[in-house]
């Protein structure tokens, strides 16, 4: 074997024969930021796609989309985080900065900056529950508000006519409160408004019937709670949106969550705690209880107060009595009684005559106005005007009837001296041909003259052929020869 220091450079492999050496520099991938920025996104999201990392918030912001950024760091390194609104709700605690946390999600990449970042689908603080944290949360918040201040609470109503009740008719706590009113106050009215206590959206729930039974008109106090659970069972009195209401409420509200050793939220905004729901049913009938002590108490003294009074002007009288110069005082007493009354009797003879007379008087008076009376008067002229309308129709009919007679005779007459009447019986009257001359004589005609003669019907035009002014003629020769 030879040694390879031992061959001349002359035999080296030919310049040519080097080129496929090259070749995995042509096939070289060139990426660009956004790929590679990609890539790593994909390969931490599928290798830490599930982690548990614990640190403290800082730079914690909740920007105008919902959604909370912040940093998770401990002594030595941090890394940004980011959580969407719709995670964040499900928070029962409010995230802060220098708070310890737990958060759970998965390794990513906010590829505009090539900064990698947890996305967390997950927080709870570190120690302290996520529950108590936010209950202590909350209660620092409202309390430097002011809504537990003594000075906020109202009194509950003595009377009470109506009660309002918020609460679930599923569970026991509705059917204590309602056993107890009827017992202790059973003329108050009562208005239930259903609502969930427990579960995903309750206190909005809680809040709605609030909100509803308030505008109920004549609703004087509000009883709002349930009956007794774990933490997360009470939770939803423990929310913000229930205390608000409570606080916002136009009436008296008592507060009765749980049992006697359950404290929320709701106790504390509420005019009123009470341990139980029996207890506040009692609650607010003990206002009505006292009310009725008091009047009761006020009643006794008031009775004690007269029968003292009364002594005292009792004991007066009788030392006023056993004096000498008061001896004949229940005599002349008795005498001026006696005087009062008769004078009673007089006074109420006169004044009962004297209403009598008065009386008589008013009937006369009446009376009068009766007889000038406008209605009555009135009834009389109208019948007087029924009476001669009718006799004046009566005559107006006769006189038609009159001069119809009349009428109808100079018609007759008339019709008999009428020319047409003569024309009718088969005479005629002759004309000049013109209409202006009755020709009474043929010797007003010459022949040839153009004459007009009118008949009983119709009119004939004819001309004078001959003539002749003998009546006898006339006759024998048939008269004046027309054609």
């Amino acid at each position: 074997m030879s040694d390879l220091f031992d061959l001349p450079f002359e035999e080296d492999e030919p310049e040519p024969e080097l080129e496929p050496a090259a070749a995995p520099v042509a096939s070289r991938r060139i990426l660009t930021v956004t790929d590679l920025t990609i890539k790593i996104r994909d390969r931490l999201e599928s290798d830490f796609f599930e982690v548990w990392v614990e640190g403290e918030l800082s730079n914690c912001k909740i920007w105008n989309t919902g959604h909370l950024f912040f940093t998770l760091k401990d002594s030595a390194s941090q890394i940004r985080g980011f959580m969407f609104r719709s995670s964040l709700r499900y928070l029962k605690f409010k995230p802060a900065d220098g708070l310890r946390v737990v958060a759970r999600g998965k390794i990513s990449v906010y590829e505009p900056k090539g900064e990698y970042q947890i996305v967390c689908e997950h927080l709870e603080p570190q120690g302290l529950g996520a529950l108590q944290l936010a209950f202590d949360q909350l209660k620092k918040r409202l309390h430097a508000e002011g809504l537990f201040e003594a000075a906020r609470k109202r009194g509950l109503p003595a009377l009470p006519k109506k009660i309002g009740i918020v609460t679930s008719l599923d569970g026991a706590a509705i059917r204590d409160i309602i056993k107890v009113l009827r017992r202790r106050s059973p003329n108050a009215q009562i208005v239930i408004r259903p609502a969930r206590v427990q579960g995903e959206g309750a206190a909005l729930d809680i809040a709605r019937g609030l909100r509803a039974i308030t505008r109920v008109r004549g609703v004087d106090v509000v009883i709002v709670g349930r009956g007794g659970g774990s933490i997360e069972d009470l939770w939803a009195f423990n929310e913000e949106v229930v205390a608000r209401a409570i606080a916002n409420c136009p009436v008296p509200v008592i507060s009765a969550v749980g049992h006697e050793t359950d404290t929320t939220i709701a106790d504390f905004v509420a005019d009123r705690r009470a341990p139980t729901p029996s207890a506040a049913a009692e609650i607010v009938v003990a206002a009505k209880d006292e009310f009725i002590g008091r009047i009761d108490a006020l009643q006794k003294r008031l009775r004690a107060s007269a029968r003292a009074r009364t002594q005292t002007i009792g004991r007066r009288l009788h030392a006023l009595e056993v004096r000498p110069a008061f001896a004949g005082v229940p005599a002349r007493v008795a005498m001026r009684g006696r005087q009062a009354s008769e004078l009673t009797f007089a006074l109420a003879h006169v004044m009962r005559s004297r209403l009598a007379l008065r009386e008589r008087r008013l009937g006369q008076i009446r009376r009068q106005l009766e007889t000038l009376d406008l209605g009555r008067r009135l009834a009389g002229i109208r019948t007087r005007l029924v009476s001669a309308d009718g006799r004046l129709s009566g005559a107006i009919a006769r006189r038609r009837h009159r001069a119809d007679a009349q009428l109808r005779d100079s018609a007759a007459r008339l019709a008999s001296l009428s020319p047409l009447a003569v024309l009718g019986r088969g005479y005629a009257v002759a004309w000049n041909d013109d209409r202006t001359r009755v020709l009474r004589d043929a010797s007003q005609t010459i022949v040839g003259d153009r004459i007009r003669v009118t008949l009983a019907k119709g009119e004939l035009k004819c001309e004078v052929q001959t003539k002749s002014t003998n009546t006898e003629d006339t006759d024998k020769d048939g008269g004046t020869r027309l054609h």
